[in-house]
């Protein structure tokens, strides 16, 4: 090939990925990405513990929908999920479980109700979803209040602290989570976490949530973000969760898994991302699953305990057929044939508060079977 000739495929090749970078946003990331796959290093310790959490921002009113529809779309979900779940068991005798973070802005009295009674059954959990535009901090605060109490005490949903304080998991809808938008949409309010912590959030579940802009730096992590009120998106770094010391800062930020995916890729060259979200044109894929182990998430000095949360669109017609049928099936099947054998590994299907508290539990420098501590620091409002 002449010179020239290689220098302009080079040069093609080059532009191609930088537009790659700068369209998927992975120029955000995407050093701690290199960082990590160049550093981290798995755990040797048998069994590993694999905490498995299902986060589903839970919207019945999808695309403005009528009341039938949202009816039909939480019934199926009241008919379908005991069945699905019903087959599988982890380590401990525990179904899968799904964590419903339903938005504040969508609440229906009949629709918690349906809900509570799946969960009740051993299905999953009830946490808060908000999605709000130009906002403030007290307009913020007051809707945070009026959903916990709501959720709390009409229908016993959420949980309770050691000292008794009405305590909640949250996802900001639309990704924005103090104010993290570049463009300021979707929130407005830059001391989110400090609201959040002041009312009851135990933990923020949103990230990942690349390609969007909102993703932050940090990557792969369970770690204490320290809120600057007068700036957007505190939560791009923070402090660890370690063994060694208790993490400092304002909210406690629990992020999925998210990498690039070299064995599937775009034009048989570009990686494609894996973020951790599961859609009827996303399928939890056995190599999928691989990935989410991989990226090992874990507390500092506790890497034999990895924490798996992926996330999903719930209710969104093109995806119930995959997260209630056979792809969402196959993935229980897979990960309990694969990943829980008893000796290499141990499978716990957890709700995000049960991942919170087990994750509270490694800090504190527990050991043994995380099965132990699902009711650690947090536990349900019994009504």
């Amino acid at each position: 090939m002449p010179l020239y000739a290689l220098l302009a495929s080079l040069l093609f090749i080059t532009v191609i990925f930088i537009y790659f970078v700068r369209s998927k946003n992975i120029h955000i990331w995407g050093m701690q990405y290199i960082f990590q796959s160049l550093t981290k290093s798995k755990s040797k310790q048998k069994p590993i513990h694999i905490m498995f959490c299902f986060i589903d921002h839970y919207e019945p009113r999808w695309h403005n929908a009528s009341i039938d529809i949202e009816r039909q779309r939480v019934q199926k979900w009241c008919d379908v999920y005991p069945q699905l779940a019903g087959k599988h068991k982890d380590a401990d005798g525990q179904y899968p479980k799904h964590s419903f973070f339903y938005p504040e802005e969508e609440y229906r009295e009949e629709h918690i109700n349906k809900l509570k009674q799946l969960c009740d059954a051993g299905y999953g959990e009830i946490e808060i979803h908000l999605h709000h535009n130009d906002d403030t901090s007290d307009g913020f605060r007051q809707k945070i209040q009026y959903f916990r109490d709501l959720l709390a005490k009409k229908h016993g949903c959420l949980s309770v602290n050691k000292e008794g304080k009405i305590s909640f998991g949250f996802v900001h809808g639309d990704w924005a989570l103090d104010n993290s938008h570049p463009d300021g949409n979707n929130c407005g309010v830059n001391d989110e976490l400090i609201i959040l912590r002041e009312e009851g959030c135990y933990a923020d579940f949103t990230l990942p949530s690349a390609p969007h802009p909102t993703q932050t730096r940090t990557i792969n992590s369970i770690y204490m973000a320290k809120d600057d009120p007068v700036a957007p998106k505190s939560h791009d770094r923070g402090e660890l969760l370690s063994t060694a010391r208790k993490a400092q800062g304002d909210l406690l930020i629990v992020q999925g898994p998210l990498t690039l995916n070299w064995q599937e890729r775009k034009w048989h060259v570009l990686p494609r991302i894996e973020n951790s979200d599961v859609r009827g044109n996303q399928p939890p894929t056995e190599q999928r699953v691989d990935l989410w182990v991989n990226q090992a998430i874990s507390v500092v000095g506790r890497e034999e305990w990895i924490f798996i949360k992926i996330h999903t669109h719930g209710t969104q017609d093109n995806d119930i057929g995959a997260l209630l049928g056979k792809p969402v099936d196959d993935m229980f099947y897979y990960l309990e044939n694969k990943y829980n054998d008893g000796t290499n590994y141990m499978l716990h299907y957890v709700t995000a508060r049960e991942m919170v508290n087990i994750i509270r539990a490694a800090e504190d420098g527990k050991q043994g079977n995380p099965n132990d501590f699902r009711d650690y620091v947090y536990t349900n409002i019994v009504k």
